[in-house]
């Protein structure tokens, strides 16, 4: 399936889940690997915001993309992101998403002059 770019320039991230091995096999607890690579993946949860609407989405980075020094509840930016529709049947159930993925999670300092909000700074 395509892979599509996303675009977040408009947008705040909040991270809400601290970054974790993504499992491949929960039978196992085998880690899952980037194809390409072969770097151990981690996910992160996050809330975005956007034109006054929130969506929580789990978002897969490699792990060496996971910088120091996050906090939960702190903005976070999301370099490289792209969003892979998928589909797939599983116990006879069809099913369908949207998995995110992006190079790198880091802290993102907001400032005044963003115009958007930060913490200690009253929002709008």
């Amino acid at each position: 399936m395509r892979t599509i770019r996303v675009e977040t320039s408009a947008a705040t991230m909040l991270l809400t889940e601290a970054p974790e091995p993504k499992v491949r096999d929960r039978q196992t607890g085998e880690i899952a690997k980037d194809a390409t690579s072969g770097e151990a993946l981690m996910t992160i949860g996050v809330v975005y915001l956007e034109d006054g609407e929130s969506s929580l989405i789990k978002v897969t980075v490699p792990e060496s993309g996971v910088s120091e020094g996050l906090t939960l509840g702190a903005p976070v930016s999301l370099p490289g992101q792209v969003a892979r529709p998928w589909e797939s049947v599983f116990n006879g159930q069809q099913r369908h998403g949207i998995a995110y993925r992006a190079a790198a999670v880091t802290a993102r300092l907001e400032t005044a002059a963003s115009g958007r909000w930060s913490p200690g700074r009253p929002s709008p």
